[in-house]
């Protein structure tokens, strides 16, 4: 074969590796919450949003007019409330059902712009890029944006990569620096790899908490490249074995995470809440209780499953000075079935024996939570000929009771022991309208 030959066949099977190279995506929503409140209100374009958290107790969204006045994320909201009120500011509470249905939205748009789409949280997803050659990828990826803002209205930015690892790295540049980007980033050639690991501190790799960030810190290590440079053996001994071989080769653009394909049955179901105000008496305890195990029950039901073991913490308002530990102490106790069940009042029922148990005259509790685990399909669960037909009825009445409280909302049919008044709710003071799940809060256009 003569040399131009040899170099045509070469340059051949360089553009054919290059068109078949799979490439991958991740599509992240910027300023999730404020995006969704500024999807019915927008005459808030362009103006400072934040959303709180639970209670509204911190800020747990910030729209970039905000982040420009100085506004701290996960800080306290009395102590930016000065700042807001005196640059009108306007805030949320967050509204989880307006949020969930958005990223409902979104994920759905984005599974008909790719094939195999792994949601990795409620406004990020994955995307697997298959068959394009990179000429054409910059304008999918434009494409990719609009599209998700066209049909939703969130605004998103968009990080592709050779391998997850670098996608999140070119999406975390994309946020960063918006108005060179246009929320758009592709780090997919060698140069790229470089320029966006060179930029890239380790605190901000995907997959690297601030404990092994400290660790990199101590051996020298302050940015994405020199991690990069790194051996796979000295990430195995370093960096928590194969994890940490496996974050080198995704450094280095050899994909080592594959796409996950999504939880459809989860093997824990978990329900907690923060109380509106602290919760002194067992009463208002054991209603608070009542209904995560509800709403935790109905979660089971819907992936047709049932739980064998309750779980049930609650969290004291008063700190135990002689213990050292980072988050809220909690207090937990456990319960094991005689079998497995979807119906809520046999899960109610060992719950409530359990809060009995937790429960402490005199103190205040500010959050309590339930978790059913020991979940097995529910088709797996034999009736008892011993016991009474009623009982065997149980998912006929349940199925009943699912229909209603998702066609009429706010649980319109409820166990009394959930309670009528109950004063222990979350504070939601400055929540907007669910404007996409209720019809009684649609938006009216004027």
């Amino acid at each position: 074969m003569s040399g131009d030959s040899s170099h045509c066949v070469q340059e051949l099977e360089l553009r054919e590796e290059e068109r078949q190279q799979k490439l991958y995506a991740i599509v992240d929503c910027n300023s999730f919450y404020c995006s969704c409140e500024r999807v019915f209100r927008p005459d808030l374009w362009d103006r400072p949003v934040v959303v709180l958290s639970n209670n509204d107790g911190c800020i747990v969204s910030r729209s970039d007019e905000a982040k420009k006045l100085g506004i701290g994320m996960a800080g306290p909201y009395f102590q930016a409330r000065h700042l807001i009120e005196k640059n009108g500011v306007t805030v949320f509470s967050s509204n989880y059902h307006l949020y969930g249905d958005m990223s409902w939205r979104v994920m759905e748009t984005l599974r008909t712009l790719s094939p195999v789409v792994e949601v990795y949280s409620v406004d990020e997803a994955f995307l697997e890029l298959d068959g394009f050659s990179t000429k054409d990828i910059p304008a999918y990826a434009r494409h990719i944006r609009q599209t998700v803002e066209q049909w939703t209205g969130v605004s998103v930015s968009v990080g592709i990569a050779p391998t997850k690892t670098l996608a999140k790295i070119a999406n975390h540049l994309a946020k960063k620096h918006k108005s060179e980007t246009g929320c758009v980033k592709l780090v997919i050639s060698g140069e790229d790899q470089h320029d966006a690991l060179v930029q890239t501190r380790v605190n901000s790799i995907w997959g690297v908490g601030g404990a092994y960030a400290q660790k990199l810190l101590g051996y020298g290590i302050c940015s994405a490249w020199e991690l990069r440079n790194m051996s796979p053996e000295w990430a195995y001994k370093n960096l928590g074995g194969v994890v940490g071989v496996r974050l080198i080769h995704e450094l280095r653009g050899q994909p080592s995470i594959i796409m996950k394909d999504e939880l459809t049955e989860k093997r824990m179901i978990a329900t907690t809440r923060m109380f509106g105000k602290p919760v002194t008496e067992l009463t208002d305890l054991k209603e608070a209780v009542a209904t995560y195990v509800s709403r935790a029950a109905e979660k089971l039901r819907r992936q047709q499953s049932a739980a064998r073991v309750v779980t049930v913490f609650v969290v004291p308002n008063e700190r135990d000075l002689t213990k050292d530990y980072y988050r809220d102490q909690s207090i937990s106790a456990h319960t094991t079935l005689s079998s497995a069940t979807a119906s809520t009042q046999e899960l109610i029922k060992p719950a409530l024996q359990v809060v009995e148990g937790l429960f402490e005259s005199g103190k205040t509790y500010k959050k309590a939570g339930v978790m059913l685990s020991g979940i097995v399909p529910d088709a797996s669960v034999q009736g008892n000929l011993f016991s009474p037909s009623i009982e065997n009825m149980n998912r006929f009445l349940m199925d009943t009771i699912d229909n209603v409280n998702f066609s009429m909302r706010d649980d319109v049919l409820k166990f009394g022991s959930s309670g009528i008044q109950k004063n222990w709710k979350m504070r939601q003071e400055l929540r907007s309208g669910r404007y996409s799940t209720r019809w009684e809060e649609l938006k009216e256009v004027t």
